[in-house]
């Protein structure tokens, strides 16, 4: 027997074949998206079920069925026959299986009538729902948070920190998932079949995508479904073959017939998919509700009234009926019940329902949260809204949902037993009464004689033809079902107190009668009120206590108390809170005196916040206290404001002279809420204070900014608050200016930004120190970074560097002679002993307390001092940091208990480990480095006085990323050598592109002479300084160490006879092969001065010198040893400090 024509050539059944195959793909699409919907399991796997026989060969004679644990799933007028195939599954519950039955005999396959394919296909079918069973019961076994704290070793490697950090994120996200598990299903594609004319009726004179997309968008909801239309069976079913629907409306207009037709064939082919019936005429609802009542299937009946909110309630109402089951049980979600036979009726309540919880809960979580994005999620966490048509529906809604219900909202009429009962309502919300009494119910009726039974429930009443029908059920939502204001009551319901915030919540609990804290837990008001608000984490801690779990009353309200707080701690730690007079301002939180963005630094004090605080990074350092200084941020709605109010927009495009700019930012105002709030802060603070630059540009990962604008210190010290208070708002003043300084000005314009784009958060922070007389400084401070371009001896890139000073940081970042070692060798020394008498720190910033008035247009350093070390001797602060350099045996011994210059090199705490700071700066690097996931930059200070548990004080000041330095910059080590190649150096120091050299000056091979190194030393000085004072930068090539001292190892120059040089390289020869530099007594400048250091050893293959490509160029000069050449075109000068590798080409 052939069941399909064959020619002969085979083609008919290679066409067979495909079809069968684009049929299976077809099914196991429509299956996925089944299983998505997540359902109930009965409801997924009888739709799953219905789906299987569309994939055999011979659907129209097939019939399957599904069993698992007890139960089956059929097919209608499913028979077991000796044709079948039957495929096993096994889940973490027990066992079951798929089975697909021809009801006919057919040819032969490979498996009786079944082909192999169809084998692998019910292989597949059985893998989804095993896959889909097990992670249900996943799910529901670990809604306990099971996650065990990640032991912390000593020196914890970068797969721990990110192990640690994972876990961190995992906690942080917590909540948030909540709300991700919340809504699985929605409704993403609809079809919409309509006639033309229909069609054109909803879209042209109801403008049905503005006002689809309106309520959407209007309602903070991102996903938007796509409506496809179709206005015929044949363009229903082409497009139902290619893709799956989540809900189908059909419309219904003046043809009545065939739409039906229509649906009756759709629904009998893809019975799982909702369909709804939209009239376009409500006289027709008796004809249509009579034909269901004849056997065409359909799911709801709406009606169209000319506005397109009623698609958005049809998909809503979709969304909750499916999802209910899921959030009710993993997110508290509460339960709307509404009881209403009449479409023409729900058709437009429902829609007006859906606007107000929407609307209400969009009202809310704006208290809630500065998140977008956690405010999408948080409308998930919505009441959902089921609606029933019948009693039998209304009592299964109610059952399985009593414990969840916010209230219930009923008509009066409604069918009962398949017959309209004028006392449904009534006796419905009497059976609701007797088990819940308390919870809020509303009956609705078009007789307003009906008032009276609703009188007697002590229901509330609302007449469906009455004129201010939204706002009576605006004041039904607002007042019982918890989107209001908590109202405490006593046990007569009578009011005792509104609490409108979190703030006047906890504040009334704290006062309120015992009887009313009984009535408000015995109706569960607490928790239902704190879910409306998002607060999902107190209101699973409260949902299920009950009174009886407590000894006392009072026990009972401390119990409520201390979650609240414990929460509100919780949430505030490590997180950037508003100002609030009655808040705690501590280290542990950053607190917002504005709003808009905090700008580039302050959302690096930000997350350094969350690091210390919520990560808990002291776990990885339990030898030193890990702080933040007390710091506040203004975000930069205050700067818009400031300009705005001012009338600053103009003058900065006019007024180029800054210090005139300058006197008209300090002569405007700020707002009054802000002048309130620093006021309040002032007074409470009466520490040296850091006013900060925070732009949005600012060390942003983009470009940082870094340095450009301004910074002031304030001594803070005035007797009269209300004078420190105006030396704080002109510090903030001068800061908003510094956008339009002359070196920002000029920054913006090489950059290629435009300076309109600019806007200025301001950072407040405490400085950290200790006050020495009329001095104010920390013992340490300094910078770090993650990646060093410039390692020595057996430093590699990736250990980082780190550069430390006694006072203030301002040391540091103006480039004076700091300390510069490596985190990862604390002990060794980068230079010489005698470069490091040299090049020792000699003075030192402190706050000028000595000075409580200060003249800030002095200048950014106009609060601050520089004193000579000496003083910090005397202060006690080099006790720890100084070492004693010994003329006798030329050594460096640590502390000050011998005559002798004084050299700053930290070796107490770096050699000798008085505090861990080494350890503390490799670990910090380490973390922040994996957070940001690029090379990193941090400044810090310390404070040496130790506690009682005898631990420093490491505090953490700014993080930001290491874009200046160009550590993005790579060279690819395969495509280094082409015909413009002039230099390749696989050992390297530096990073970047260098542009605008054109000469080189370099030793011939032939002419070096390791016994006329000295004389070689004195040529290159007389050609520096011709190089200098014409403005040249060159790059310098010589055989041997530059700088040695040992002058038959190199050219034994000193750094100004080579400082004009902007890249120096040191050449093996075959004749005189030298090591690299190991750390020279000029490398403090090569490093500090960002020069590129390029080693060649053609020997090693570690480089090499197109000399021939020299000799070719235009020569300038010519010396003994020296030649002078000069490019035609600028040279490419390219540095890859991660892999220490460098390339200098000919420019194009």
């Amino acid at each position: 027997m052939n069941e399909f024509p064959d020619d002969g050539s085979g083609y008919s059944r290679d066409i067979h074949y495909q079809q069968e195959r684009l049929k299976e793909l077809a099914c196991i699409n429509r299956v996925t998206q089944i299983l998505k919907e997540n359902k109930p399991l009965d409801d997924t796997l009888m739709n799953l079920v219905l789906e299987l026989p569309t994939a055999l060969q011979y659907p129209d004679y097939t019939v399957a069925c599904i069993k698992y644990l007890g139960k089956t799933y059929e097919t209608p007028g499913f028979i077991e026959t000796e044709w079948k195939l039957v495929q096993g599954f096994e889940t973490i519950m027990g066992e079951g299986s798929v089975e697909v039955c021809y009801t006919r005999s057919f040819v032969q396959e490979d498996e009786g009538p079944f082909m192999k394919e169809e084998r692998d296909l019910l292989i597949n079918f059985a893998d989804l729902i095993n896959g889909y069973i097990n992670s249900l019961e996943a799910d529901t076994t670990t809604e306990q948070d099971t996650r065990q704290e990640i032991a912390v070793p000593q020196d914890p490697d970068s797969s721990t920190i990110r192990r640690l950090l994972q876990q961190f994120l995992d906690r942080h996200n917590a909540e948030r998932d909540v709300f991700h598990d919340l809504m699985p299903f929605m409704v993403r594609e609809i079809l919409l079949v309509a006639s033309l004319y229909d069609a054109y009726s909803i879209e042209g004179e109801g403008r049905f995508s503005d006002y689809m997309l309106g309520e959407y968008y209007q309602m903070s909801l991102t996903t938007i479904p796509r409506i496809t239309g179709v206005s015929g069976e044949d363009e229903a079913f082409s497009r139902l073959e290619a893709r799956h629907y989540d809900m189908i409306i059909i419309m219904v207009g003046v043809d009545k017939a065939k739409p039906l037709e229509i649906c009756r064939k759709i629904k009998d082919k893809y019975p799982y998919i909702p369909t709804y019936i939209l009239l376009n005429n409500p006289g027709d609802i008796p004809y249509v509700q009579e034909q269901k009542r004849l056997g065409v299937p359909f799911d709801n009946l709406f009606v169209w009234t000319g506005e397109s909110r009623v698609f958005f309630a049809m998909a809503k109402l979709l969304e909750d009926k499916v999802n209910v089951r899921n959030d009710t049980r993993k997110g508290l979600t509460g339960v709307i019940l509404i009881i209403e036979d009449a479409p023409d009726y729900y058709s437009t309540y429902v829609p007006m329902l859906y606007t107000l919880v929407l609307e209400q809960t969009r009202i809310l979580i704006e208290d809630v949260s500065s998140d977008e994005l956690y405010k999408v999620l948080k409308l998930r966490a919505r009441p959902k809204i089921l609606l029933a048509t019948t009693w039998e529906e209304a009592i299964s809604v109610y059952e399985k949902y009593r414990d969840r219900l916010l209230g219930v909202i009923s008509d009066m009429r409604f069918p009962r037993n398949g017959e309209l009962y004028d006392m449904a309502g009534y006796e419905l919300i009497s059976l609701v009464r007797q088990e819940q009494p308390r919870l809020p119910t509303l009956l609705q009726s078009s007789d307003p004689g009906n008032a009276r039974f609703a009188e007697k429930l002590k229901a509330s009443f609302i007449n469906k033809n009455s004129e201010s029908l939204l706002q009576d059920l605006k004041s039904f939502i607002t007042y019982y079902l918890g989107f209001g204001h908590f109202v405490y009551r006593d046990t007569r319901g009578r009011q005792i107190a509104v609490a409108k915030s979190m703030k006047e919540f906890e504040s009334f609990l704290k006062t309120v009668p015992e009887d009313s804290l009984v009535y408000h837990a015995m109706k569960n008001h607490f928790s239902l009120w704190l879910m409306a608000r998002g607060e999902v984490k107190i209101a699973k801690m409260i949902n299920p206590v009950k009174v009886a779990d407590f000894n006392s009353l009072r026990e009972m309200r401390e119990f409520l108390l201390d979650i609240i707080r414990k929460r509100r701690r919780e949430m505030n730690k490590g997180k950037v809170v508003n100002f609030d007079e009655s808040l705690m301002i501590d280290e542990s939180n950053v607190v917002s005196f504005a709003g808009g963005s905090l700008g580039g630094k302050g959302r690096g004090l930000a997350f350094i916040s969350t690091l210390i605080y919520s990560f808990e990074l002291g776990r990885l350092l339990p030898g030193i206290n890990i702080r933040t200084p007390l710091t506040a941020i203004i975000g930069t709605d205050e700067f818009d404001q400031f300009m705005e109010a001012n009338r600053l927009w103009e003058v900065v495009n006019t007024e180029k002279d800054f210090s005139a700019l300058q006197k008209q930012f300090l002569a405007g105002t700020i707002s009054e809420e802000l002048e309130h709030k620093l006021d309040v802060f002032i007074r409470l603070n009466n520490k040296p204070l850091a006013v900060r630059s925070s732009s949005l540009f600012e060390d942003s990962l983009s470009q940082p900014f870094s340095g450009i604008f301004g910074t002031y210190l304030l001594p803070n010290n005035h007797p009269d608050p209300e004078v420190r208070l105006m030396q704080l708002i002109g510090a903030i003043k001068l800061v908003f200016s510094s956008i339009y300084s002359d070196n920002s000005r000029i920054y913006f314009e090489a950059v290629n930004y435009k300076i309109e784009q600019e806007k200025m958060a301001v950072v407040i922070q405490a400085v950290v120190g200790n006050r020495f007389g009329d001095l104010f400084y920390p013992h340490i401070s300094g910078t770090a970074q993650s990646f060093n371009f410039y390692p020595v001896a057996n430093m590699t890139p990736h250990d980082g560097f780190a550069v430390a000073a006694v006072g203030l940081g301002q040391y540091v970042l103006d480039g004076e002679k700091a300390f510069r070692f490596s985190p990862a060798y604390p002990a060794l020394d980068i230079v010489s002993i005698n470069d490091l008498t040299r090049y020792s720190q000699t003075e030192f910033y402190a706050v000028n307390l000595a000075r409580s008035e200060i003249d800030l247009l002095q200048g950014e350093n106009a609060g601050l001092v520089k004193m000579d070390i000496a003083k910090a001797e005397s202060d006690g602060t080099l006790t720890h940091t100084a070492s004693v350099y010994s003329i006798d045996n030329d050594t460096l011994n640590p502390g000050l208990t011998v005559p002798g210059p004084r050299v700053v090199n930290f070796a107490n705490i770096l050699k000798y480990d008085y505090i861990p700071l080494a350890h503390t700066l490799k670990t910090v690097l380490e973390v922040v480095r994996e957070a940001f996931g690029a090379p990193v930059e941090i400044e810090y200070a310390v404070d040496l006085n130790k506690d009682e548990e005898e631990r420093a004080a490491f505090y953490l000041l700014q993080i930001k990323p290491l874009v200046g330095s160009g550590a993005g910059y790579s060279i690819d080590p395969e495509s280094v050598f082409t015909d413009d190649t002039i230099l390749v150096s696989r050992k390297s120091m530096g990073n970047g592109l260098v542009e605008g050299i054109t000469d080189i000056i370099y030793v011939e091979p032939d002419m070096f002479d390791n016994l006329k190194t000295a004389e070689m030393a004195s040529e290159i000085d007389a050609i520096n300084r011709k190089m200098l004072a014409r403005g040249r930068k060159y790059v310098l090539i010589g055989p041997g160490r530059w700088g040695t001292k040992d002058r038959f190892l190199g050219i034994p120059v000193e750094w100004p006879q080579i400082s004009n040089a902007r890249i120096i390289v040191e050449v093996s020869l075959p004749a005189f092969h030298v090591d690299a530099s190991q750390g020279s007594h000029f490398f403090h400048n090569v490093t500090s001065m960002g020069i590129g250091y390029f080693a060649v050893n053609e020997a090693t293959a570690e480089g090499v010198i197109m000399w021939d490509k020299l000799r070719r160029q235009k020569e300038i000069g010519k010396g003994h040893w020296f030649r002078h050449v000069r490019f035609p075109k600028p040279l490419v000068i390219r540095m890859d400090g991660r892999l220490g590798m460098a390339v200098i080409s000919l420019g194009v």
